[in-house]
């Protein structure tokens, strides 16, 4: 059985893997919003799942979230906990990462500026 990826593509930062995925023989999903990603969580398990991480600098309305993805990793305790999420993230907001992976475990960070294909291909392989 090939395994599955769920891309969440909200800004150009994304790279483009799907030659990468091609190659390993995996299913592309791609999703360019979190809410159809959640939604698409709650009725499928993805073995991978690989999204950017844009810090807050603002505070939402309850001011208990540090990114987009705090409630994206919330859900998958729920609804897909086996999934692996691999973050990318902007050099410039590398500092604010640790925050997100003290509450959550994440199975890789990439650093957009820092990391090739090689690197991916590491991340979505072990």
């Amino acid at each position: 059985m090939s395994k599955s990826v769920l891309s969440i593509i909200e800004s150009a930062l994304s790279p483009n893997c799907e030659s990468l995925y091609q190659q390993l023989g995996y299913r592309e999903t791609r999703m360019n919003s979190m809410r159809k990603a959640l939604s698409s969580i709650k009725k499928t398990r993805y073995d991978y799942i690989v999204c950017e991480f844009l810090y807050r600098y603002g505070t939402d309305y309850a001011g208990c979230t540090v990114s987009n993805l705090d409630v994206l990793l919330a859900t998958l305790q729920k609804y897909s906990p086996d999934s692996k999420v691999v973050v990318i993230a902007d050099k410039s907001e590398q500092e604010y990462v640790s925050r997100l992976t003290d509450q959550f475990e994440v199975h890789e960070v990439l650093i957009y500026q820092d990391s090739n294909m090689a690197d991916m291909q590491r991340a979505v392989t072990t």
